[in-house]
This record gives C-alpha cells, structure tokens and sequence, in this order.
C-alpha cells in the first residue's frame, strides 16, 4: 500500500512503543518477539509490527488497519481481558459521536449476508479460530472472535422469519476500553465484519 496521511501517525506512535518496555507485548496471547519487531494474528490475517510500519501478509500498511494495530501497541498494558458481561458499544465510553457509524458499517453491513454466513458457520470459525459464547447466547447463531489480542468481539445474527427480518449485534469484552480507544474499537468492529463478508463464497 502506498504512503498515506496516516502514515506520520502510525510511525509516531510505533516508535512511542519501541522506545519505551516492549516487553509487555508479548505477554498479549498470540504475539510473539520476531526480529525486528513482533508477529500476530490481526483481523484474520498475518501481521507484523516493526519500528517502520504495520505489516499485513507482508505489506506495509498505511491505512487504518495499520493506526489500529499501531494504537494496541500505544496502548499496550499487562491488564488481563475480561470478556463478561459483553458490553453494547454504546456503553462505551465516549462513544455517542461513533454509535450511527458503528450501527451501519459494523452490524447493518453484514445484514444482507446473514443466511450465507450461516450457511458458513462453521467454515468461518474453524478459519478465524472463533468460538460460541458461554452459556446461553440470543440469536440463531453466536460468534466471539479476537480481531486482534486481548480484543474480543461477541456477534449475535438472527435469520430472517415471518415476523421480523434479518439482524445482528456486535459486542464488546467488558474491559475492552483498557487496550483501544473507543473511536479504534469501532474501527476495530468495521474492519472484522467486512473480512467476514470476504470469506463468503
């Protein structure tokens, strides 16, 4: 991917992190020391995050994905993930100015393909190593993926029946706030529900 604006941004807060105790990244499960920096699973896709830039599949990465991965290293504390009980992302804080934007290109986009993702359940979380939620989940089917380390992500899709259409609900773990900012967590939701709709056939 070419330079873009963001890419002052995304070297700024690189080298914040690589300056101070980098350590602590790699006690984030599934990050791990590579030379030069370190390797991860981001948004399903094989990350790496050097002094330079955000890489995915071996390409830099100058666009927001790259901020995103970039801000968890910013951010990066040894706080263990809560998950339960699974927070709306209006109950973050901070987040009115983003809640319309979440509702339309997190949730509202992956209406239309509810009955293929369906269909593909169980293709799709053996690909992004997801899991049903405990206990007792709303919901024809209930998906919790980790988009990115100590980040998770409960998604609830209802299938379409006589008396009401198709839906989905996107949560977060509790503690999510801990590791992004609010206004990166709605990002965070965008970006994995659109690399869902890229595993439909």
């Amino acid at each position: 991917m070419p330079e873009t604006a963001y890419a002052d941004i995304i070297r700024t807060h690189l080298a914040a992190f690589f300056q101070g105790d980098t350590a602590i990244l790699t006690s984030y499960p599934g990050i791990a020391a590579a030379p030069g920096g370190f390797e991860l699973i981001a948004f399903g896709r094989r990350c790496a995050i050097t002094t330079e830039a955000v890489f995915f599949d071996g390409q830099p990465d100058w666009g927001p994905r790259g901020i995103i991965v970039a801000l968890l290293t910013r951010h990066a504390t040894p706080d263990i993930p809560v998950e339960t009980p699974w927070r709306a992302f209006r109950e973050l804080p901070d987040s009115a100015p983003y809640v319309g934007a979440f509702r339309a290109y997190t949730e509202q986009i992956l209406v239309p393909h509810v009955a293929a993702l369906y269909e593909q359940r169980d293709a799709i979380t053996t690909r992004l190593q997801g899991r049903p939620p405990a206990g007792d989940a709303p919901g024809d089917w209930s998906l919790v993926l980790t988009p990115l380390p100590k980040i998770a992500l409960c998604y609830h899709f209802y299938l379409p029946d006589e008396d009401f259409p198709a839906n989905v609900t996107c949560l977060y773990a509790n503690n999510a706030s801990r590791f992004l900012p609010t206004d990166a967590l709605a990002d965070v939701g965008e970006y994995m529900s659109r690399f869902l709709i890229t595993l439909l056939p």
